[in-house]
């Protein structure tokens, strides 16, 4: 308890608010280190995901390259990148896009998979172009597990920037590690608890971000199959006279 109050007093101190390595400062670098990743991210794999969802090709090779991104030893690659780049920060964008990508490619070709193949061909029906489909009803009736895996990648991509303290930059993990190379406990502590509120934090924002960003009607619920099953039973009005019955 006295330690969990010791962190707490220091993240309250003014003094460690501000400054060189501050937790202001390592704050805006943790940041900085999970958008530029996410951003790269994005424009490698919500494209990619997109693509094979709506043309349903290279579905198998996309899931094995992201199963195995994803049992990537996080730590141990990018120290093999260091051995060949140096230190930097680029090896630990090129792990966090690792990290990234693959939640992002399994929320954008899943949510396009499971919509209504009807729906589609009813698009193609009147006329509408694969693109106008793609934008106007795949995406859209898809947007709650793409956003799901921006959502995801997203965290996942906070938590593991923490490991930048290992590589000698900043952000707020390196509070986490020098705590516990100096056996500064209360130090330790603090810097977990700054990335676990950090990670929630940023994903409230976004649960509130999905709700404007997805459609009224998906998000109820309301997008229907049109299967004959799922189409109401037709009710008749009145009385039904049943046939005469054979003397």
């Amino acid at each position: 308890m006295n330690l969990f109050l010791d962190a707490l007093n220091f993240l309250f101190d003014p003094a460690n608010l501000t400054g060189t390595n501050s937790i202001l400062s390592r704050l805006v670098d943790h940041l900085a280190y999970t958008g530029l990743s996410m951003a790269i991210a994005l424009v490698i794999g919500l494209p990619l995901g997109l693509l094979v969802g709506h043309t349903g090709r290279g579905r198998n090779a996309v899931v094995a390259v992201s199963s195995a991104a994803r049992a990537l030893p996080t730590l141990g690659l990018i120290f093999l990148i260091i051995l060949y780049t140096g230190l930097g920060v680029g090896p630990l964008i090129i792990v966090l896009v690792i990290l990234a990508v693959p939640p992002l490619l399994a929320g954008a070709y899943s949510g396009l998979e499971a919509v209504n193949r009807q729906t589609i061909d009813a698009a193609r029906a009147i006329g509408m172009t694969e693109w106008q489909i793609l934008l106007k009803v795949e995406i859209p009736l898809a947007m709650p597990l793409i956003f799901g895996g921006i959502r995801s990648a997203t965290l996942q991509v906070i938590a593991t920037a923490t490991i930048a303290g290992y590589v000698g930059l900043t952000g707020l993990g390196r509070f986490l590690i020098e705590g516990l190379a100096l056996r500064d406990y209360k130090l330790a502590l603090a810097g977990a608890i700054l990335v676990i509120a950090l990670a929630l934090c940023v994903d409230a924002i976004l649960a509130l971000t999905g709700r404007l960003v997805v459609p009224h009607g998906v998000a109820r619920g309301l997008a229907r199959s049109t299967d004959k099953s799922d189409a109401p039973t037709p009710r008749l009005h009145g009385r039904v006279s049943s046939a005469p019955s054979n003397p």
